[in-house]
Parts: C-alpha cells; sequence; structure tokens
C-alpha cells in the first residue's frame, strides 16, 4: 500500500474553486456557441489521463479522470454560468483517488449561496464578489478563478466557507506545439491552502494547463512542453521556500544558549533538571546549569519548557512543500521512501547547502517493475537483469542506504536484488510484490517490510488477489475475521523474529483510510486543525476510502482494531518498529508517534523510537540525543512530551544543525495559526 503525501493524493483537486459572485462577466463562449477543449493529464512523464470540457453558452461540462499506480480520482463535472459569469449551479460526481464517492453540488440564487459537499453542508449570504473553496473537481475551475481575479482591482476576493483567495502574475513565456506557437502566462493561486497552486492561461485568458513539480493537466498538442512547465512549477515553490528560508532561519554569530529547560534523555527515558544548553556552530557544545551564562552569547529563553532530540519520519516522500512544515514540527530527519531522483538529490543538496529548510535525508533507491498499473515514481526494471542493474546503479551514486521494492516488481527477480544490495551494504526494504507473500519476500532476502497492511493481506487474499489495485486497501476488510493464533500468522510472525524483520507499520494512513468519515473531522487532526487554512479544516473532514454502508463500516472499523493487535503482537514478539508516515510527515508523524501507545509504549518510550532509536537504526551517532558533541537538532515544547505526547505539537523553537527557527514567525505563511509564542531572545 503505497500512498502518497495525503496533499498529493488528488491532485488538482484543492484547485476546484467556482466563482460565487462577480460584478463583471467571466469570458465565456458565445450564446449557443458549442466549444470543446482537450487535456492531457501526465505524472512524471508519464500520460497518465484526460480532461476535456465542453462548453455551450453557460452550459460547461467536464470529464476528469486519470490512473497511477492502480487508482485515481474521476469526475464529472457541471456547470451553469450566471449573467456576471459566475456558476449558479454545479454539481462534480465521480470518486477520489482511493475510491471515497464524491457527490457535491454549489448554488447561488438571490444573494445566497449553498453547498454539499463531504464535509457537510453550508449556507451564506453573498453581497461582494466571493469565491467558493470547493473540495473536489478539476484543475478548469482555475479558468474561472483568474477571470474573476484578473478583474478584480487587488486581485484578492474574499472566500467561502472562509478566508480569501490571492491571485500572483509570475512570467509570461512562448511554448510550441501543435497549434503553433502559443503566448501563456503564468499565475499562483494562494489562500485556501498551505502552498500555492501554480496554473497557466493563454494570451486569451483561457486555461492552459495546472502543474506542480510532478504533475500537470495541459492542453492537448502541447505535452512537449510538460516537463519544461512542471519544473516551472518547481522553480516556483523553491523561490519561496528559499525566501522563508532567507527571512526566517537564525544563524546568530558565536554560541547559542537555550537556557531553563529540561532535556529528554532517550536513554534513560527520563527528563532531566533544570539546565541550559550550549550551541555552538551546528553542534552541542555543553550542557551547563540553567542560569549559567557566557561572555558574547545569545540567550534564548526556555521558560522552563522540554528539549526533546529531534523527530524522525522513517516513511517520507520529500519534496520542496514537505521541507519546511517538517522542520517546524520537529521533524529533523527523514527516511525518503523512493522518489525521483533528479527530485530528491537537488533537493537534499539545497537542504544540506542551507539554501532550503528541511531535514537530513536518508535516501532509499525506489526500483519498480514495469506493468499496466506500475507506480510513475522511480526507476522501472522490465526483467530480473534490469532490476539487479538498478540496484548497482543506486549504489554507485551513492548515499542510498537502501533500495526499496515496489508492487510491479516480479517475486522471482528478488532474491538476485536483495544479494546484490547486501553485497553493495545496502538493506532492502519494500511492498510485497503482487502475487507474493511476505513468507517469499522474507526468505527472498527483505529486511524490512513497508507498511502493516503489506504483511496482512497475504492472511486474508488469495494468491490471485492482485494487491496493486485498490484491493490492497479495500481487501483490509477481511482484517476484521482474521485469526491472529492462526498457523499462517504464527508461521510468518515466527519467521520475521528468526530473520531480524523491521516493519514500518505507518499506522496513521491505515488508521485514515479504516476509521476516516466524510463529515467527521479525522481523529489524528482534531487536536490541531482549527489551526489550519481552510482548505486543510475542510479536508480534513474528508474520508480516504468510500464506506457503502453500516455492514462495510463496521468491517472497517474492526479491522483497524485488528491492526493494532497485530501491532502489539510484533511488539511483543521484540520485532522492531519505526515510525513513518507516508503522508508527508509533520503533524501526522506527531499523530503516528501517539498510536504506538496503543501497541505497548510508553509516552518516553515512543520519544526514544522516534529519536534515537532512528538515528541507532539508521547508523548515525552524531543525533538522537542532546549531549555534547551531538548534531544541534532538537524542539522546545512548552509541555512535558514524557506525561503528554500531544505536547510535541505545541513547539516554540527548533534547532536543525544550530540553525534556530521559531515556528510561531512562520506558520503564518501558511495560513497556520501559531500554538503558542515566540522565546524571549537577548545578547547578539
Amino acid at each position: 500500500m503505497s500512498f502518497s503525501s495525503i496533499a498529493r493524493c488528488c491532485a488538482g483537486a484543492g484547485l476546484a474553486l467556482a466563482l460565487a459572485a462577480c460584478s463583471q462577466n467571466a469570458d465565456a463562449p458565445a450564446e449557443n456557441s458549442a466549444v470543446s477543449e482537450a487535456y492531457a493529464v501526465i505524472i512524471a512523464g508519464t500520460p497518465v489521463g484526460y480532461m476535456n470540457v465542453d462548453r455551450t453558452g453557460d452550459e460547461v461540462a467536464i470529464d476528469y479522470d486519470y490512473k497511477n499506480n492502480g487508482r485515481g480520482p474521476g469526475f464529472k463535472e457541471t456547470l451553469t454560468l450566471g449573467e456576471a459569469g459566475a456558476p449558479v449551479a454545479w454539481s462534480i460526481a465521480g470518486n477520489t483517488t482511493f475510491g471515497n464517492e464524491v457527490k457535491e453540488s454549489y448554488a447561488l440564487k438571490d444573494g445566497e449561496a449553498t453547498w454539499s459537499d463531504a464535509a457537510g453542508e453550508g449556507n451564506a449570504a453573498v453581497g461582494e464578489p466571493t469565491l467558493y473553496i470547493s473540495q473536489f473537481g478539476s484543475p478548469y475551475a482555475a479558468f474561472i478563478q483568474a477571470n474573476a481575479l484578473l478583474k478584480d482591482g487587488d486581485r484578492t476576493m474574499p472566500a467561502l466557507p472562509a478566508g480569501e483567495l490571492r491571485l500572483a502574475e509570475m512570467e509570461t513565456l512562448t511554448v510550441s506545439g501543435e497549434g503553433g506557437d502559443e503566448t501563456i502566462t503564468t499565475y499562483a493561486l494562494s489562500g485556501a491552502d498551505l502552498d500555492p497552486e501554480y496554473f497557466i492561461l493563454d494570451d486569451e485568458n483561457k486555461f492552459f494547463a495546472f502543474m506542480t513539480p510532478r504533475f500537470i493537466t495541459i492542453r492537448k498538442g502541447y505535452e512537449g512542453e510538460e516537463e519544461r512547465l512542471r519544473n516551472l512549477a518547481a522553480d516556483y515553490g523553491a523561490a519561496r521556500y528559499e525566501e522563508i528560508q532567507a527571512r526566517y532561519a537564525r544563524r546568530y554569530d558565536g554560541r547559542v544558549r537555550i537556557s531553563n529547560v529540561r532535556v529528554f534523555h532517550p536513554e534513560t527515558l527520563d527528563m532531566s533538571a533544570p539546565v541550559s544548553v550550549v550551541i555552538e556552530d551546528d553542534r552541542i557544545a555543553a550542557i551547563e546549569a540553567a542560569d549559567a551564562r557566557g561572555e558574547n552569547e545569545t540567550v534564548i529563553d526556555g521558560a522552563g519548557g522540554s528539549l526533546i532530540p529531534g523527530l524522525y519520519d522513517m516513511h517520507g516522500h520529500m519534496g520542496d512543500d514537505d521541507a519546511l512544515i517538517n522542520v517546524l514540527a520537529g521533524v529533523t530527519s527523514v527516511r525518503d521512501m523512493g522518489n525521483e531522483i533528479n527530485v530528491l538529490e537537488p533537493l537534499r543538496d539545497k537542504i544540506e547547502n542551507g539554501v532550503l529548510a528541511g531535514p537530513r535525508i536518508s535516501m532509499s533507491g525506489f526500483i519498480e517493475g514495469e506493468s499496466e498499473t506500475n507506480n510513475s515514481t522511480g526507476e522501472l526494471a522490465t526483467n530480473e537483469q534490469e532490476a539487479v542493474d538498478l540496484v548497482r546503479m543506486y549504489a554507485d551514486r551513492g548515499g542510498y542506504h537502501q533500495i526499496k521494492v515496489y508492487s510491479s516488481v516480479k517475486g522471482e527477480w528478488v532474491p538476485a536484488m536483495a544479494a546484490e544490495a547486501h553485497r553493495l551494504g545496502m538493506r532492502v526494504a519494500g511492498h510485497i510484490p503482487a502475487f507474493s507473500t511476505p513468507d517469499e519476500m522474507i526468505e527472498a532476502g527483505y529486511d524490512e517490510i513497508t507498511h502493516i497492511n503489506q504483511v496482512m493481506l497475504s492472511w486474508v487474499l488469495g494468491p490471485e488477489d492482485d494487491t496493486r489495485t485498490l484491493a490492497r486497501l479495500t481487501g483490509m476488510a477481511k482484517f476484521a475475521d482474521l485469526d491472529l493464533q492462526s498457523e499462517k500468522v504464527q508461521h510468518t510472525i515466527d519467521l520475521m523474529v528468526d530473520n531480524g524483520i523491521v516493519v514500518d507499520p505507518t499506522t496513521v494512513i491505515h488508521e485514515f483510510g479504516l476509521l476516516g468519515r466524510n463529515g467527521e473531522t479525522r481523529i489524528g487532526m482534531t487536536d490541531y486543525v482549527d489551526h489550519m487554512p481552510v482548505g486543510v479544516q475542510r479536508g480534513s473532514k474528508v474520508a480516504l476510502l468510500n464506506v457503502a454502508n453500516d455492514e462495510e463500516d463496521a468491517a472497517y472499523r474492526a479491522a483497524f482494531d485488528k491492526v493494532i493487535e497485530t501491532l502489539t503482537m510484533l511488539h511483543d514478539r521484540g520485532i522492531f518498529l519505526v515510525p513513518g508516515t507516508d503522508m508527508g510527515g509533520a503533524f501526522e508523524l506527531h499523530r503516528e508517534v501517539e498510536l504506538f501507545q496503543r501497541f505497548g509504549f510508553t509516552p518516553a518510550e515512543a520519544l526514544r523510537r522516534a529519536t534515537y532509536d532512528m538515528a541507532d537504526y539508521l547508523g548515525f551517532d552524531d543525533r538522537g540525543a542532546i549531549e555534547p558533541g551531538k548534531l544541534a537538532d532538537f524542539l522546545l515544547v512548552p509541555g512535558d512530551p514524557t506525561d503528554d505526547l500531544k505536547a510535541i505539537k505545541t513547539i516554540a523553537l527548533v534547532s536543525r544543525g544550530g540553525t534556530i527557527y521559531f515556528p510561531s514567525e512562520i506558520y503564518p505563511e501558511f495560513g497556520i495559526t501559531p500554538f503558542t509564542t515566540i522565546p524571549d531572545v537577548s545578547g547578539q
């Protein structure tokens, strides 16, 4: 079960905004004229779907669908535009990436806006030009937003259900395609979510493309420009984060003292008496008395809070948009579990050179087999020799501590892949390839299994079931009746114990998938969702999977209980579990660490597992604890997370190698309301 960062699950969905009221007419076809527009959907250079738009007068019909890695969203939209060019009726029907049913509607009548979606129903009086933020829909909505915002004086409008939307012009350039040269202009739309969305209009202000660094919806005939335009989105995002880094990263001259703090000692699982921690360059220089002072120091008042070693997310897929948010959440190290080489390596270099804020990245070499449902991420092999050659390629590049085997790799290739990886000093982790079993992969040379459902599915599915499809998600409903004492289950667990197999359970995403329900705030977000921008708040009430009826609801809930029971059994048997999210880390990593308490960890043990244990597991002796000589990677929280793990959500300061970040002064850049005050700083 490979999940992308949830922010990427439905690329383009966050851009589905409709005009609720506008004082001027959006550019529309002449009355009764018919216009058809066709667009290609491409992920990382691979065509995966389409978007077709038909407009007749004020009526618009959109058919949007793509599939990658055996799954993807599909929507059909119908809109009626009013006299001002604003939608007066809009419906969206279809499914999200993971199969959740979409039924959304919006209407504007007599100055009253009403809407219904997965989060619930809403209404508001509309007395001025206002934009409605939808949950779902296609990237084509950018056409409507742009026309409204371009005609507004400051290109800013209030939004429903809350907030405002802002449009910024980026640059104008020329592209070439089957339709000839086109002059296009790129734009950034912000306010609905943590990050801006980037899209393109042509010189007639018609929709041309919507893009992220990996994803693009682009006008048919101009597919040859897709990589160039995706790179523009990457450049815009990088420039934004570089500017934030330059403005907010605090690099003080001389020594920095964090005074009056209690330090968490992961090896002994206790908190120190009040002390002060001194940083020099990127290292911890000393731990001294709480009120000690030195000459020419910068002193940051810890106010009696807790200093915790930097956290690890052991299942990330890093991008510019994840990097800073993770650091602000105290996640100073991430193990990337699969990415494009041309994304991951330059990102890592920028972070290490201080151009971007981001965690320390341990890289995994992603290897996938070629199939109709293969993942577009990483490197593809068509036979065993190509797969082994890819193992060597990653080793030759340097910096990759392991390979990750994905679902379309053929199980019979794995013994040769694992043998070569081990010969080259690399570990082997991954999914259980389709039509294979955990037992076979353990015997083939796996060191670690990715996602707990990848372990459990072989206990409930047959050899003919294709786990490259949504069956690897919907099949989890069968966990409810699983007998964990059965011979099949116990044989796998015995093999895991005997071979020292590590499990990366990604519990938080199973909680989301199995317990998330439309209209209910996801349990893992309840502690912080009110601080988030409106798009995140509404997204917190959208389920990952479709739940058809009460019987299925009960089965999924019982299945999650069985996941927890299984992980408890693994923990009791001494199987090493590592905290990872596959959901972008940051606040999701906080929840993952909390969930470790469900299968037997105390708060202090869970903190140790997310800090010291992960540094040790990855072979780093210069991090994972707050001790003289170690890297100055730590976070400051007002509370005591050894008493209540939820305290790690309220972070006053993060040090990443001696560079200091105060989350409360940076969060507003993302539309996040700060959680705590900024510490007092004195001295230089």
